[in-house]
């Protein structure tokens, strides 16, 4: 199995100069919200379906938002890479890319990510719940239960049913699967 090192922002850019890939392991909402100019998406969700690599790459940089979620994945993604590719971890991310200055790609017509918009939903619905029940009837609490337990059960399992139903909305349909 390939090792994979921490790397610093600064050297992982000199690294791309010098011909290396930057892979996004973010999901595909996320990379076309924000992302680093040139980084190939590979969604960790498919990481057990394809392998990262690719004919011809020599050295492979991830990364995610900020470095949690690659650093966790780091196992699964060494797993499909051949041993005579140079793999690193972008430490902190994305997020740690923009803290040292260098450029971002945003595109702020693309829809937030997912996620984030099941925190809005979710939020939002359990202080309408509770602002209801509070000031119309007591059976209104009963919606905030009902989004509390989603909420469990998706953490629990994995699945998150709300996310599913939000990425099926208008808003999110447009493609945001940029070329990579």
């Amino acid at each position: 199995m390939t090792a994979m090192t921490p790397i610093s922002p600064e050297r992982a850019a000199i690294l791309m100069r010098e011909g290396a890939v930057l892979v996004d392991i973010r999901e595909r909402d996320e990379h076309a919200r924000e992302r680093i100019a040139d980084a190939r998406l590979h969604a960790a969700s498919i990481l057990d379906r394809d392998h990262p690599a690719r004919p011809g790459d020599e050295v492979l940089i991830f990364h995610c938002k900020s470095g949690n979620r690659t650093t966790q994945n780091a196992t699964r993604i060494a797993a499909g890479i051949p041993a005579d590719i140079d793999t690193y971890i972008l430490e902190g991310g994305i997020d740690a890319w923009k803290k040292a200055g260098l450029p971002v790609t945003v595109d702020r017509s693309a829809p937030i990510p997912i996620m984030r918009q099941v925190q809005i939903v979710a939020g939002s619905l359990v202080v309408i719940g509770a602002v209801l029940g509070a000031t119309v009837a007591s059976g209104f609490y009963l919606l905030s239960a009902f989004v509390g337990a989603g909420l469990v059960f998706a953490g629990a399992t994995g699945f998150c049913g709300m996310a599913r139903i939000l990425d099926m909305m208008p808003w999110n349909r447009r493609s945001t699967s940029p070329a990579s």
